[in-house]
Parts: structure tokens; sequence; C-alpha cells
């Protein structure tokens, strides 16, 4: 069984030496009752204890038997609904689960001694698995693991999989977080691609949503009020109640959703989708417990697991992580820095609407302090957010736990008409921050596509029913009536409807395009500064500390210097506008890259052409 992995938890269907025990926590229920999917269908009563649970083995039931839950409430309904620990919904979710044996998949023999990478080794390639391929599925991603070899990143982050309502959607709608969607493939299906990626060497992280279900298929609501706090709500639907009186089910819940994706899919890591939308004054609270959890199970295999952030409120206290008795660590814990795209953002392409607006007066101050500190804000006062404080003090972190970035899902996909940077800024501009963002010392994250300025966008797509269809395309379109472009009601017609099928089509990216030349470009560049990274930057970045020295050298030119794990310094001198920097005094230090090239134009002592970067490395760590 050392190449069979199965994750034990009460939640759900689960097979046994004499069957299939079936488990349910709904303490609002009168009555469950086990419908197994037939001809005829039959039912049999389930058994509540004191705590709400309805409990039952069942014989006949096997793997591949198809069930549901009729679920009477006290508003004297009576629902027949999907299981929400569901390991499979072949029929989408509004229909019957499927119960899957985890140890009848058998892992190649060489994924037992796969034990993951070390956090100061990833390049992260963030990817939609149902755009990045033509075929949209989880064997169409694994086709393409060889190009991210070649390319030079050392993991895959998966867009959330767990299924969602239709056949088309981001992964943030999700209704049943076990159970990978149909659309994709089968479970197998999901662990042929990660056993594959571990074969080549990449690790496999997923995108989890933790803070909100979607609108359309989650039947929690209608007889597990538990699940929910009534008092608050995120921006896409109720919060999760995870500090309620009877909240510990509910947080078990998500423990072990973080724990099963580790150990059943052999996944190396998990990115907490918007953390700062959960509610929960306890102590632990359930983002510090998920960490623990995830770090205790790291430790106990023996493995390198990741864990990976997004928190708009920059809460540095989550990534002050405990190290254990020998030293090591069992796994990174780090965050997605939106501070260092946003300066970035503003500084490639001059736009300040929305939240752009806090970095518009000067977005070299935000863009040096996320080189020299990690956070921009650490409890400044945000006047995107109406005063609010943001932040805190990050500066005693290492600059690995700030995962940075240009492009991913959330700043292209976000735009109305899902521009990618190859299509909003020039393209020596472009290869200058690239080059920032993939040599300095912190992990950087590609979004699919742009290693090769992939010209399809990355629009918004859903897939709801009729009535939620609807309200989902006029709200859409009204979310940008407060910027200026679309102030006419016609502008705001031309947006794309996320429910049409067209719209999510367009977004498949075109892999007959890298023949082009523009595209070839991009491409080789990529190639060369992640080669460089993994050559002269990863072996030394073990035990590198917090704390960079930054220097203003004009308007729109800084310098940036880190000492390195290895006590050697590196260097990169900037000048990220169109005009030439001049005055600027030389350090020592050898060369690892220039653009443009020192061979293509002559750098004068103390002069940076326009939109160039230097790097440097200096051994004796001046």
């Amino acid at each position: 069984m050392m190449n069979r992995f199965s994750h034990a938890m009460p939640f759900g269907a689960r097979v046994t030496p004499v069957g299939v025990h079936f488990g349910l926590w709904a303490p609002s229920a009168l009555r469950v009752i086990l419908h197994i999917e037939g001809d005829p269908p039959a039912e049999y009563p389930m058994t509540r204890d004191m705590t709400g649970w309805h409990t039952l083995e069942l014989a006949t039931a096997a793997a591949g038997t198809r069930y549901r839950f009729r679920v009477s409430t006290e508003q004297g309904e009576s629902l027949l609904v999907p299981d929400p620990a569901s390991r499979y919904n072949p029929d989408d979710v509004h229909g019957p689960s499927e119960v899957i044996d985890p140890t009848a998949f058998v892992w190649p023999t060489g994924e037992c001694d796969w034990s993951g990478r070390p956090w100061h080794e990833a390049v992260i390639y963030e990817l939609h698995i149902g755009t990045f391929s033509p075929p949209g599925d989880f064997a169409g991603a694994e086709a393409r693991l060889d190009h991210l070899l070649d390319l030079g990143v050392t993991a895959i982050e998966l867009m959330p999989v767990a299924d969602f309502p239709g056949r088309r959607n981001w992964g943030y709608d999700g209704v049943l977080p076990f159970a990978p969607d149909s659309a994709y493939g089968r479970p197998e299906d999901l662990k042929r691609l990660v056993a594959s990626a571990h074969a080549r060497g990449l690790m496999v992280f997923l995108d989890v949503v933790f803070n909100h279900f979607g609108p359309e298929g989650n039947y929690l609501h209608c007889y597990c009020p538990e699940f929910f706090d009534p008092h608050h709500r995120t921006p896409w639907g109720a919060a999760i109640s995870f500090a309620g009186k009877r909240s510990r089910i509910v947080r078990d819940f998500f423990v072990h959703n973080a724990l099963y994706w580790l150990e059943e899919y052999r996944l190396d890591g998990l990115r907490l989708d918007a953390v700062h939308a959960i509610r929960d004054e306890t102590a632990p609270d359930i983002v510090e417990e998920i960490r623990d959890a995830v770090l205790g199970f790291a430790a106990a295999q023996g493995r390198h697991i990741h864990l990976i952030l997004e928190n708009d409120r920059n809460q540095a206290r989550y990534l002050e992580t405990r190290r254990w008795q020998d030293g090591s660590a069992p796994g990174g814990v780090a965050q997605w820095n939106d501070d260092f795209h946003h300066a970035l953002h503003v500084i490639l392409t001059g736009e300040t609407d929305g939240y752009y607006a806090d970095y518009a007066d000067d977005p070299f101050m935000p863009l040096a302090r996320c080189l020299a500190e990690g956070f921009a804000w650490q409890g400044q006062v945000s006047p995107y957010r109406e005063g609010a404080v943001r932040g805190e003090p990050s500066g005693h972190l290492p600059p690995t736990v700030f995962v940075d970035f240009l492009q991913t899902h959330d700043q292209i996909g976000n735009r109305a008409f899902g521009e990618r940077l190859c299509h909003l800024a020039p393209t020596a501009a472009l290869e200058a921050a690239t080059a920032v963002l993939i040599l300095s010392p912190s992990p950087p994250l590609l979004f699919m596509g742009e290693e090769f300025a992939a010209r399809q966008p990355f629009l918004y797509f859903c897939d709801f029913g009729p009535e939620l269809a609807a309200a989902v395309t006029a709200g859409r379109r009204a979310e940008f009536a407060r910027f200026a472009r679309f102030a006419d009601p016609g502008r705001r017609e031309d947006i794309p409807d996320p429910n049409d099928a067209a719209t999510f089509s367009r977004c498949v990216l075109d892999w007959d395009a890298l023949d082009a030349l523009p595209q070839q470009r991009m491409l080789t560049l990529y190639k060369r500064l992640l080669a460089l990274r993994s050559q002269e930057i990863v072996p030394r970045l073990a035990g590198i500390r917090g704390g960079a020295h930054v220097t203003r050298l004009g308007v729109r030119a800084l310098r940036a210097q880190w000492l390195l794990g290895d006590d050697s310094c590196l260097i990169v001198t900037m000048n990220l506008a169109q005009e030439a920097q001049t005055g600027i005094a030389v350090v020592p230090g050898r060369v690892l890259f220039a653009l443009p090239s020192l061979d293509d134009e002559p750098w004068l002592e103390g002069r940076l052409p326009p939109w160039s970067v230097i790097w440097q490395i200096d051994e004796e760590g001046r």
C-alpha cells in the first residue's frame, strides 16, 4: 500500500472492509435518508446522534455507487442533495455523488520517493485548467508539462478545481470542495497530472477557497445553517461560521479539506484565497489552525509542503512560522504581494483607477519599500479603503515569504476586457519589469501565457442557470459604471457576457502562436532569466535574512541590494523610464544580466538607458 494514498476523515463516504460508511453532519435536519441511485432507487434511514451526525454503513454499497441524501428540514421540506464532502460528482453539483475508493489508484513507484522541493526554489506558474490547453482538462494540462519544465518553472499552481456549477468557471464559485470538477476529468486524472509533474521535478499547488461557497448548488444553506455566520457576509456570499457555538465541526471540515488535497492527491502546497474575507476572532484563528496543521503534516511526512496566502490586510504575523528542533522548517508560508504588482502596474501603464489610486502619486516609493521590506503598506492609512489602516510591519521577514508577480488571474480577469500587460505596456517596459521580477530574491509567479506574450485575453466567465446568469451579467457591467471609460451605458454593453460560451473560448491559449516572432522573443527572455535565477540566485537564497538597502537614484530609477544567504550581495539598478538617466555611480560586482544588452548598446559610465535593468552579484558582500 506504499503507493496508494487515502485521507481518513469523518465527512462523506468511506469504503470499508464490509461496504461503505456514509456520514453527514446536519444538526438542524429532522431526518436524513441515504438515497442510492438505481432503477429503482433504494433508500435507507440513517442514525442520528446527539451532535447532529447522521451515519450509516451499507454493505451493498461499493466504489462507483452513486448516492444522495434525502434531508427533512424543520421547515417541512424534503430535499434530495449531494454529499457536501463528495469526492466526485459526475453529473455536476446538482446530481448524485459517486463513492470513490482513493486506494484504487496506484501511484507510480517513483512517487513514494518524492518529498517536494524547498520553498526557496519556488518559481510558480498559475494556470486555469479549462483554458490552459485546447482540451481544457487535466490530461490537456499534463500534455503541456514539458513546456513548463523547459521554461524553467518549478511549480504549477492550479486555479480552484473544486466542483462548480456548469461547465465553465474560474473556480471561485465551487460548492463541493472535495470533488474535482467533472468538466476537467475524474479524480484519477488529476492524480495522474500530479504524478507526471512530480516525475519532472515540478511541484503542484492548488488554490482553495475557504471564505465562502458559490451562489449555485450549495445546499448547506437549506439544511445546515450552522455552517454560516448570520452576522457577516463576504463580497461573494455568506461568511463561514468559524467562531460560532458549533463551529468545531465547521473548522474540521476545512482543516480536513486542506489535508485531504495534500495527502490523497499528493499536492505540494495550497494557496488560500482571500483570507481577509474570513471572520474569526478565536485564537488560534482558522488560518493559523490550517497553517499549523499543514506544517505539522509536512513534518510528520518528511515532505516539503507549502502554504501561500492571499490577504489584502498584509498581516505579517501569519508568515512568522515556527521552526522545528533541528532548526529546519517543514515548509514555506508566503503571501501574494499585491503591493509589488500594483506599484509596477502603475509604472508600466499609468493607470490609476480603483486600488491603483493608492500608488498613483509616486509608484516608485511603494516599489522601493516592497524591494526593501516586503509589503509597501505596513500600517499606513489607505485612501482607497476609505482611510482604513492596512498592513503590519514586515521588514524583519525574508524576501522569500513574498510572492511577487506582474500578472495573475485577478489582475487580468478583473479588467472589463481581460487585457494582459502585453496589450497595455510597451514591450521594452514589460521586458524590464520582467527582469526585475524574475531575478529578485522573492519567488516569482507567472500567469499562464505571459511567458510568450499570449494574445488571448483572460476574461471573467461562468456558466450559471438562467436567472442567476442574467443577474451576474448585469452586475458585472454595473460594477464598471464608476470608471470614466464606462460612464456611457452603451459602452458597458460591450463588456463580454460572462455566461456566453464564446467568452470562455476567447481565453483558451493558442499554442500555435509560439512560432510567431514576438512570442519567441518574449519566451527566449523568460527562459534566459529563469535559467539565470536557477544557476545564480537560488543556490544563494537559503538562509537569506530580512531587509534590503534601497536607494532612489532619480524620479524613476533606483538601486536595491540584498545580502544573500551565502553572504554575497545581489544588486539591481533600474531605470523604468522612457528617458535615459545620467549621473549614476557604478557599483562593483559581476554582471549577471543587462537589459538592453551590454553588447547591443554601450552603457556609458554613469548613464542608464531607457527601460534598463542591470543585475550584479558581489561575492565579497559589499
